[in-house]
């Protein structure tokens, strides 16, 4: 047993903000109570959670452990130590792994990896079409047999319309979300980053904000065509938040996800320094605060990480060479209490839900701090100083466009299936 007392506990699904004691019992809490209150066997292990906040475990719905087939920049053990070392108790792991992870073989093979090295949940994606080629569909039916939560060709759109409806016909009788990296592939072609005056400054090709919203359109009408669930991925334009709190009027089915560096970084930000070079790219001023009114007003449902590392000799290169993608896990938390909360945008109860009720929501699943729930926890500290250092992190990969920046506010321990997997 683990008793998690003197903490406050920040729970959305009951709107609970409170001093209580949480016990774990195994895999699941087993009792929640007042602090002091709470009936515990002799022997039990303590966390003293004085001055910290206790939140359901935090859930990323997006990222990248590069394993099977690209270990050299990350694997399921590095990938979810700095998963926990983050504050996640869960991580949906993309599909563009080499072999893609389009059939049940593959899924079976992460998921007995995560059993054997991981730190915290590992729950695959499998891909919407056969070796994410946008021809053909995949094995849906027997990858969710094996395990997946969802479907996704991330790294690129399911290729036309045509195929988007049948994976979401499909999806919809299997009862699964399908992922969409929103991208109009004829508009973005050749881009490194978004089409502005700071592409233009920096003699970079830039993919105007169109070629993601028009996708987006796309998809919130051929979710209102199937009812499938539809979640758009590491959404970055104000056009596209437009269009899904449009979808949300009209009852449909459509979530979706804002990374930490979107709702950070603009366009301005970016130099020739490979770090800052991501899909979608940094966006507009205006397009962060379209993505900031959407994370208060309740459009956005998650706070995803698109965790993406890459060994140094991929991101050693020219801008134009080097390839997308920044990693996450360690660095979203604190964002987001800068960012969010300390400027008085979000409160934490907001801030929680995005990191845990909300992504639960969007795979159709509990996350709540109650008996008899998964015990799962992510205790962090709201002010707590501290200078994140890419060569300190537990990740493979070095690509931080935020190395040496000072954070007030970080994971303090995380704990899955009533078990200490990371503490500071």
């Amino acid at each position: 047993m683990l008793l998690v007392r003197n903490g406050r506990v920040i729970d959305p699904a009951s709107k609970t903000d409170a001093a209580l004691d949480v016990l774990l019992d195994g895999e699941k809490i087993k009792e929640v109570a007042l602090t002091g209150k709470t009936r515990t066997a002799p022997g039990a292990e303590v966390f003293d959670a004085k001055g910290l906040i206790v939140a359901p475990g935090f859930i990323d719905l997006h990222a990248h452990l590069r394993e099977p087939g690209q270990e050299s920049s990350e694997t399921i053990e590095t990938g979810t130590r700095a998963a926990a070392h983050g504050g996640f108790t869960a991580v949906c792991c993309m599909p563009n792994t080499k072999p893609v992870n389009d059939n049940a073989s593959v899924t079976r093979f992460i998921l007995d990896r995560a059993k054997a090295t991981g730190s915290v949940r590992v729950w695959p994606i499998g891909a919407a079409s056969l070796g994410s080629k946008g021809e053909a569909i995949s094995e849906i039916a027997g990858m969710k047999e094996a395990g997946i939560v969802a479907v996704s060709d991330d790294g690129k759109p399911i290729a036309t319309a045509k195929l988007a409806r049948q994976v979401m016909d499909y999806c919809r009788s299997l009862d699964l979300p399908v992922i969409e990296h929103a991208e109009d592939v004829s508009l973005a072609a050749g881009a490194v980053m978004r089409e502005g005056v700071s592409s233009t400054r920096l003699g970079l090709r830039g993919m105007p904000a169109a070629a993601e919203s028009v996708c987006v359109g796309r998809d919130v009408q051929l979710a209102e065509l199937t009812g499938a669930r539809v979640h758009i991925a590491h959404l970055s334009a104000k056009a596209s938040i437009e269009q899904v709190r449009w979808a949300k009027s009209r009852g449909l089915r459509v979530t979706c996800e804002v990374t930490p560096h979107h709702f950070t970084l603009i366009d301005e930000d970016v130099t020739y320094d490979s770090r800052f070079k991501m899909n979608p790219p940094l966006a507009a001023r205006e397009d962060r605060v379209a993505l900031l009114e959407g994370l208060a007003d309740g459009t956005v449902d998650a706070i995803a990480t698109d965790h993406a590392p890459h060994e140094p000799a991929l991101k050693d290169v020219e801008f134009d060479r080097a390839p997308f993608g920044v990693l996450g896990f360690e660095t979203a938390l604190a964002l987001a209490l800068e960012q969010l909360v300390h400027s008085g945008k979000l409160s934490l109860m907001r801030m929680i839900e995005l990191f845990a009720t909300g992504p639960a929501r969007v795979l159709g699943m509990e996350r709540q701090i109650a008996a008899g729930q998964a015990a799962d926890l992510t205790v962090f500290s709201a002010d707590h100083a501290w200078t994140y250092r890419v060569e300190e992190s537990s990740s493979k990969s070095r690509n931080s466009p935020f190395d040496g920046r000072k954070f007030k506010g970080r994971p303090i321990a995380t704990i899955v299936d009533g078990q200490v997997v990371y503490k500071n």
